[in-house]
C-alpha cells in the first residue's frame, strides 16, 4: 500500500513511540487488506487500555494510512501536548457545542481531506467484565452517515494483558501479543439519506459494534455476550439497586427504634400490673 505523507511531527511521534513498542509486545496484525488506500474512511476500534492506542496507533501507521484520533479540544490548546495534537493532525472534538453534528466537524472535514479518521465508538475503556466491547455512542454513526465514508471494524486484543484496563502498573513479563484485526467495510447503505434520528443513529451504531464484535470473537475464538454491557442501564440499575438498599436500611432502623420504643412501654404496663397487684 502507498505511503501517504506524513510530516515531521508524526515521524517524530513515531521514533518515540515504536522503540518500546516493539520491545514490550509481538505483533500478530490482520487484515490490512481492508483498509483502504485512498479516500477518506473511519475506523472504529474497541477499547480496553490506556495502552491500546498507542499499539493500534502502530498497526494503522504501519498499514501506511495514518491514524488521525480524535481527542477533547481543550488538548489542542497549548504546551508541547497541544504542539504534538496539532503537528499530527490529531482531531479536536468540540464537545461544549450544543450541536451534536458541530461538536464533530473537524472529523468530517477530516474525512472529505482523505484522511483515516479514528472512532472509539465506546468513549472509553470497556467496563464489561470480560472486556467485550460495550454499547456505542453515535459519534462514528454521525460522521459515517455524513460522509458516506467506509467504516472498517477493528477489534484489538493484547494491549489490555500489558496494561489490564483501570490498572497503574504494567505486566511486562511474559512479552505480550498484541492482536489487531481489520474486517470489510461495515454496510451502512440501508441508513444513507435519512433523517439522523436518534433511533437511526442508534441502530447503525449497533451495526457497528457488532462488526467491531465479531472481530473480536475471531481473534479470541470465543462468542461475545448476546446483550453488550450498557454501562448507561448498569448506572441506571445501580442507582436502583442503591435506593432498595437504602429504603430498607431505612425501614431497619423504624424496626429498631419502635423495638427500642416498646421497651419502657412493656416496663410501664409491667409497673402498673404489680401495682393493681399489691393492692
Amino acid at each position: 500500500m502507498p505511503r501517504r505523507r506524513i510530516g515531521f511531527w508524526y515521524r517524530l511521534a513515531a521514533v518515540i513511540c515504536k522503540p518500546p513498542l516493539v520491545v514490550l509486545i509481538k505483533r500478530d496484525w490482520r487484515g490490512s487488506e481492508n483498509i483502504p488506500a485512498a479516500g477518506g474512511f473511519i475506523t472504529a476500534v474497541n477499547h480496553n487500555s490506556h495502552a491500546d492506542p498507542f499499539a493500534y496507533a502502530h498497526y494503522q501507521y504501519n498499514s501506511g494510512r495514518v491514524p488521525r484520533f480524535l481527542a477533547k479540544s481543550g488538548l489542542f490548546k497549548k504546551g508541547f501536548v497541544g504542539t504534538m495534537m496539532r503537528g499530527t493532525g490529531q482531531i479536536p472534538v468540540y464537545r461544549e457545542t450544543t450541536d451534536a453534528l458541530s461538536a464533530f466537524r473537524a472529523a468530517i472535514d477530516a474525512v472529505e481531506r482523505g484522511e483515516c479518521v479514528v472512532f472509539y465508538p465506546e468513549g472509553t475503556i470497556t467496563r464489561d467484565p470480560d472486556q467485550w466491547p460495550m454499547t456505542g455512542k453515535t459519534g462514528a454513526a454521525r460522521v459515517a452517515l455524513q460522509t458516506k465514508c467506509p467504516v472498517i471494524p477493528v477489534a484489538q486484543w493484547g494491549a489490555n494483558e500489558l496494561l489490564p484496563p483501570y490498572a497503574g502498573k504494567l505486566n511486562v513479563l511474559p512479552r505480550k501479543t498484541h492482536h489487531v484485526l481489520a474486517g470489510p467495510p461495515v454496510d451502512l447503505t440501508r441508513f444513507y439519506d435519512q433523517e439522523m434520528s436518534p433511533d437511526l443513529l442508534k441502530e447503525a451504531t449497533e451495526a457497528i459494534m457488532a462488526a467491531i464484535t465479531r472481530q473480536l470473537e475471531d481473534i479470541r475464538g470465543e462468542k461475545a455476550p448476546k446483550t453488550p454491557y450498557d454501562p448507561r442501564q448498569e448506572r441506571i440499575e445501580q442507582r436502583r439497586r442503591t435506593a432498595a438498599e437504602e429504603a430498607q436500611d431505612a425501614r431497619d432502623a423504624q424496626h429498631a427504634l419502635d423495638a427500642l420504643n416498646a421497651v419502657p412501654e412493656a416496663a410501664q404496663a409491667r409497673e402498673v400490673q404489680e401495682e393493681g397487684q399489691g393492692k
